[in-house]
């Protein structure tokens, strides 16, 4: 299975670990994301989750490859609004965003800010560039793809086949107003 690594939220309480290797590593353009990140900005001493230029970074892992070590009874979930399908999880001891899940899918979107300073594996792609204001300009560090690429795609398709097309379950969790 290769290397495990444990990340956590800002406190400590809420720990996971995953292991080997991400699927992607990406920094999320797209509206949902910044309003979501807005809004988790806005909790009680929560930590920046979008960065300088407005985009969220995630770390996306097969959820076989998630394991809960501490704290998964303080995760709470919300939705941007009632209709929409895509959750996301904060650990409530510190507000700190821990993932989003897309509703049937085979993994999770790991927020950046879990990781300890200068060791999240570095992002090989943006997505979803044109969501961005006009006003924004983005580094030319990494691609900056204006939707999502067949590159991101086959990434998570190739996961999925290697999974042998399950989808387990993510955490129960209980309901957060952000």
């Amino acid at each position: 299975m290769g290397e495990t690594t444990q990340i956590g939220c800002a406190c400590g309480q809420t720990r996971l670990a995953v292991e080997g290797k991400p699927i992607a590593s990406v920094e999320c353009c797209c509206t949902s994301c910044r309003t979501a990140g807005d809004r988790m900005q806005t909790l009680a001493d929560a930590p920046q989750t979008l960065t300088d230029y407005g985009t969220t970074p995630f770390v996306m892992y097969r959820k076989d490859r998630v394991h809960f070590l501490a704290g998964r009874e303080g995760l709470k979930s919300f939705r941007l609004s009632p209709e929409h399908s895509t959750r996301r999880v904060i650990a409530s001891c510190c507000n700190t965003p821990v993932y989003l899940e897309f509703k049937g899918g085979h993994w999770l979107s790991l927020y950046g800010g879990l990781w300890p300073e200068k060791t999240m594996p570095p992002p090989t792609m943006r997505t979803m560039a044109s969501d961005l204001p006009d006003s924004v300009s983005l580094p030319n560090d990494i691609p900056n793809a204006k939707k999502q690429s067949l590159v991101f795609f086959a990434k998570l398709f190739g996961a999925w086949v290697a999974m042998g097309f399950r989808t387990p379950k993510s955490p129960t969790t209980g309901e957060i107003n952000a």
